[in-house]
C-alpha cells in the first residue's frame, strides 16, 4: 500500500501530466501521482524522464537489463512491472526478463549482458561495489559513451526505484498486460 496518498491535487500541471501517462502508458502511473504532491519535484522527475528518451549510446536492450537489475537489487516491485512492460515493448525477451532476479545462474544471457548487469548490481550497492576489471571490460566493448549512458541509467534507476519503494508503490499491473497467453495446438 502506498505511503502517500495517490490523489494529489488537481491543477492544470497534474491534469496535464496525468494526461500524458494515460496516452503514453495506458494508465496514470502511480509514480507521477506520488510525485504530483510536489510541484518542483514532478516538473524536475518529467524532465529528466523526457531527456533520458534522447540518450541512444547504449544499446537498448543493454539499457534495459541494467535498468531491471539495479530495480531487482533494490527490490522495487514497481520498477520490475513498469520495467517488465517497457522491456517487451523494446522487443526483450520474455526469458532474458524473468530471469534478471536471477541472472548468474540463468543460461540466457551472453557474457556482455552478464557484464552490464554485474555493473548495475555493484553501483546499486551500498556502498557501490565495482571492480576496476569489470568497468575494463565494458569500457572495450561498450567505448566510452555507453559506458558514461550505463552508469547514468543505473543511477537513474537507483533514484527512481529508491523513491518508489519508500513511498509505498508497489506493481501496478502493467507485466500482466504484456505477454499474449499462447495459442493452443491445432
Amino acid at each position: 500500500m502506498a505511503r502517500i496518498p495517490l490523489d494529489p491535487p488537481r491543477t492544470p500541471l497534474t491534469r496535464l501530466a496525468a494526461w500524458y501517462s494515460r496516452r503514453a502508458y495506458g494508465k496514470v502511473i502511480d509514480p507521477l501521482l506520488a510525485l504530483a504532491h510536489n510541484r518542483k519535484v514532478l516538473v524536475t522527475d518529467s524532465r529528466l524522464e523526457m531527456s533520458l528518451k534522447r540518450w541512444n549510446a547504449l544499446d537498448p536492450v543493454l539499457k534495459d537489463l541494467a535498468v531491471m537489475a539495479s530495480s531487482a537489487a533494490i527490490g522495487c516491485s514497481w520498477c520490475m512491472d513498469f520495467g517488465y512492460w517497457e522491456s517487451r515493448r523494446h522487443g526483450v525477451s520474455h526469458e532474458k526478463l524473468h530471469d534478471v532476479p536471477v541472472w548468474r545462474d540463468s543460461d540466457v544471457y551472453t557474457p556482455l549482458e552478464r557484464d552490464v548487469m554485474e555493473y548495475a548490481e555493484a553501483m546499486t550497492a551500498t556502498p557501490p561495489d565495482i571492480e576496476d576489471e569489470l568497468v575494463e571490460r565494458l569500457r572495450g566493448r561498450l567505448g566510452e559513451a555507453a559506458l558514461v549512458e550505463l552508469t547514468a541509467m543505473v543511477a537513474v534507476e537507483n533514484l527512481r526505484s529508491r523513491i518508489n519503494s519508500a513511498l509505498g508503490l508497489t506493481s501496478q499491473g502493467f507485466k500482466d498486460s504484456c505477454d499474449i497467453p499462447g495459442r493452443p495446438a491445432v
